[in-house]
């Protein structure tokens, strides 16, 4: 008797103990997350309504394009001037912070919300969630270095910041959550985050829904029923997906490294590339390539873009990013799914809208190897209606876009192909 009461005193004690410090280490998270989402949420409200007048600016006054190439010499200096990282490596820099020792420099968020903007207002192609990361991975670990927090948690303050910044801009609380903790390691999930990077992104959305900035959503018609010949049109979207990611990350790695070796000099190949860019839009007659693109994601959910335009997408993307001008990947990546989506659906005669849908999904998947996120996206933005087809098209675009990615500092830990972990494996 005395034995098993000794036993449930050490039970109870150990108990208490270890719920004690999980209490408070949820209180920490919880303090970081506010701090993060209410931070963190502001700024991303403030470069998100930049974002929006600068592109309206630009639709109204087109002749601004031909500026491009004196804004890339304004955004180089600034680089030049300000920037702490030679080699200007972006969102590169802040998964290399949270998988390494590497510090990010907090002048990176006035330094990208004020070069993504200028990118933006002179017709670069870019996205801004890119930017919103780089934004809320300095910010993030700037808080954590003020709340005196060691190395590995400022690690979780990084994604804690980058789901908050995700949040805000795209208005996809749970893909926020999850994308920071999914996209640094492929295979492994960093869940020691989940807690701090759920309530940062939900505040921050929250905040942004608060201050008139609704989340986009759009709906799907024509959705067929489900059946084999359907889910073998879906499957072979998927494989297509797959390829055109591949296709996607390549150019977009390969051509700065060709734009860096014929053109030396930094400062001409950014006007070169922001004078090509300027010259493409006045020979197409409109800037539906110019930008993010939002507009015209919709229109492709809608079946109205012609088959063309995702090709054009990346070519001014491309150009854009490799030259050297600043934004991000993310909203271009959805453009492109979705309007080579509408194109299958047109060319197969297959609902175009909901090609469109699960071609964004599955494209998003494939470059940035996140198949959860990419799934609460399509739910997010489209609803529960057809996500049996979203999962099948990003589950094979997941596996079948091989160890390619957007980031090359993104780290691959496990197999897409067996149950096995990768050794050092580099993309």
């Amino acid at each position: 008797m005395k034995f098993m009461e000794e036993k449930a005193k050490y039970f109870i004690d150990n108990l208490s103990k270890g719920s004690v410090r999980r209490f408070k280490m949820m209180i920490k998270w919880m303090i970081l997350a506010l701090i993060c989402g209410v931070g963190i949420g502001f700024v991303g409200i403030a470069f998100l309504y930049s974002v929006r007048q600068v592109t309206d600016f630009r639709m109204a006054h087109g002749w601004i394009i031909w500026l491009l190439p004196f804004c890339g010499l304004l955004i180089m200096l600034i680089y030049d001037k300000f920037a702490n990282d030679d080699h200007d490596r972006g969102t590169n820099l802040v998964l290399m912070a949270i998988l390494t020792e590497e510090k990010i420099p907090l002048n990176m968020t006035p330094i990208i919300f004020v070069s993504t903007i200028l990118t933006h207002l002179f017709g670069g192609s870019a996205g801004r969630e890119g930017a919103a990361l780089q934004i809320g991975g300095s910010l993030g670990e700037f808080f954590g270095r003020l709340l005196r927090f060691d190395e590995a948690d400022r690690k979780i303050a990084i994604m804690c910041g980058m789901s908050a910044a995700f949040s805000a801009l795209l208005g996809t609380p749970l893909a926020a959550t999850i994308f920071a903790m999914e996209v640094v390691t492929v295979g492994i999930m960093q869940y020691t985050a989940l807690v701090p990077c759920a309530i940062s992104a939900l505040t921050a959305h929250y905040l942004a829904v608060h201050f008139g900035f609704e989340s986009m959503h759009f709906t799907i018609t024509d959705i067929p029923g489900a059946s084999i010949p359907t889910f073998i049109i879906i499957g072979i979207l998927g494989i297509l997906c797959a390829v055109l990611s591949m296709v996607f990350c390549s150019l977009l790695q390969q051509s700065h490294t060709v734009f860096v070796n014929v053109i030396k000099r930094k400062y001409r190949r950014i006007f070169l590339g922001g004078l090509v860019i300027a010259v493409l839009t006045w020979l197409i007659g409109n800037q539906d390539y110019n930008g993010a693109g939002v507009e015209v994601i919709a229109r492709a959910l809608q079946g109205d873009v012609v088959w063309y335009v995702f090709i054009l997408k990346i070519i001014f993307t491309v150009i854009t990013l490799s030259a050297g001008y600043k934004g991000g990947e993310i909203i271009p990546t959805l453009y492109v799914g979705a309007t080579f989506g509408c194109a299958f659906g047109t060319i197969t005669g297959f609902s175009p809208t909901l090609s469109a849908a699960v071609a964004m999904g599955a494209v998003f998947c494939g470059v940035t190897n996140s198949p959860i996120t990419s799934i609460l996206i399509c739910f997010e933005l489209f609803g529960l209606e057809a996500l049996p087809y979203y999962l099948i098209a990003i589950a094979i675009s997941y596996m079948l876009s091989g160890y390619f990615g957007l980031y090359r500092a993104q780290k691959f830990v496990y197999s897409k192909y067996k149950a096995d972990y990768l050794q050092d494996r580099k993309k």
